[in-house]
């Protein structure tokens, strides 16, 4: 077979990486797909592009999580063996079985019960912000993505956790800096804000674990404290273990769902028709929900490494090789869904945002939860909020992040 060409994707890549790819990547994600579901990425590896063969990959356990042995041989000086990346790498979505499972089963996380719990809080929340929103709009206009967005999440999962109100702005600014480890392509200068915030949210986290086996409670972090203590005899093996399940659901609660919160806002205001109809008909929500995690997902792009050599459409991929499976463009294969540009919160659902197989998010129920509660609230109580101007987006490709949500009262 002759080498792969990925000339094909360069020029692509180099327009997804500016402001205007960044807002409006699916055009380019269309001619991405042309290649075919399996295109040569430009940094070695391949991109994959259609949706039954992400899904496929994703439920398959021959395809692995790049975890600290796969970043480990990677070299040093490369962007996997950076400090904030070797600190993912013992996170629970970057590890693999068995570790993965026995770590999974030791987080517990967001069953029914617990919902029920959250779900109060979150509507509470969500009242107050949209009060704040309320106050603001009298004077004109508002960001939605500062007053609203970027607030529900961390104050939801910091109450859940048990935190200090006074600590959220800090951690979700840590969190914003941290997240570039887990970008695509990130630069060397993303990486040293990423390694300085890691760090600073290892303090953070390795100081609230201690002050819990203190002072234990009924919160999470205490109850993840009692249960490692029965899976690992030495304690500070233990209290890293509850560390590293603590900075997980931070950093997993708060940027993909700030940006599921503000995207679903933009789609429905864009799409006035919808958004009209939730007022009257707010049990549409769910699936306007689903819709907006379809159009446009808060995460554009998962990685998985070979376990094995194998053939992927005709492609001959080695062991330990990476592919990137493209969910914002997976998400618009017109094999899958019809009009798959077409924003139709209508239509059968089926979507990767969340993941799939054993690495199915842990948090996609709270995510929702968080989501839907807002939406129904937000067109009941703003029914003629409207769009002022077109939002920005931060200079990222895998994890979508608007800057900015300008909306007034029409």
């Amino acid at each position: 077979m002759p080498p792969p060409d990925r000339r094909f994707a360069v020029s692509l890549f180099s327009r997804l990486r500016t402001a205007k790819g960044q807002a409006n990547p699916f055009p380019i994600y269309e001619e991405l797909r042309s290649g075919g579901d399996v295109v040569a990425a430009p940094w070695g590896g391949y991109l994959v592009t259609g949706f039954d063969l992400c899904d496929r990959i994703l439920r398959s356990r021959d395809w692995l999580e790049p975890d600290a042995r796969w970043r480990e041989q990677q070299g040093s000086g490369t962007r996997w063996t950076a400090p904030s990346s070797r600190e993912m790498s013992r996170t629970l979505p970057a590890l693999n079985p068995p570790e993965h499972t026995r770590v999974r089963r030791s987080a517990g996380m967001f069953d029914r019960s617990t919902l029920r719990e959250i779900g109060g809080t979150v509507e509470r929340i969500t009242t107050g912000l949209l009060d704040d929103l309320g106050e603001r709009l009298r004077d004109g206009e508002a960001d939605f993505n500062a007053v609203v967005s970027e607030e529900l999440p961390i104050a939801t999962i910091g109450h859940w956790l048990g935190l200090p109100t006074a600590d959220f702005p800090r951690l979700r600014k840590l969190t914003h800096d941290q997240v570039f480890t887990q970008e695509l392509l990130p630069s060397a200068s993303q990486l040293a804000v990423s390694d300085a915030a890691t760090a600073e949210l290892r303090t953070y986290f390795m100081e609230l674990v201690r002050h819990r086996r203190a002072h234990p409670g009924e919160d999470p972090v205490s109850r993840w404290i009692a249960t490692w203590d029965t899976l690992e005899s030495d304690r500070d093996k233990a209290d890293e273990a509850v560390y590293y399940l603590a900075l997980f659901v931070l950093l997993a609660a708060l940027e993909t769902t700030t940006t599921l919160l503000s995207t679903a806002t933009l789609l429905l205001l864009e799409h006035r028709r919808h958004w009209d109809q939730l007022v009257v008909q707010p049990d549409l929500v769910p699936a306007a929900v689903e819709e907006s995690l379809r159009y446009d997902p808060p995460t554009h792009v998962i990685s998985r490494v070979s376990s094995r050599d194998c053939v992927l459409d005709g492609i001959e991929i080695r062991k330990d090789e990476m592919v990137h499976l493209m969910v914002g463009a997976a998400h618009r294969d017109p094999a899958k869904h019809k009009d798959s540009d077409v924003f139709d919160p209508h239509r059968k659902q089926a979507h990767i945002a969340f993941s799939g197989g054993i690495h199915y998010c842990l948090g996609a129920p709270l995510a929702r939860l968080e989501a839907q509660t807002l939406l129904r609230q937000l067109t009941q109580r703003f029914p003629r909020l409207a769009l002022v101007r077109r939002p920005a987006w931060a200079p990222r490709v895998a994890f979508r992040r608007l800057l900015n949500l300008d909306v007034a009262l029409t």
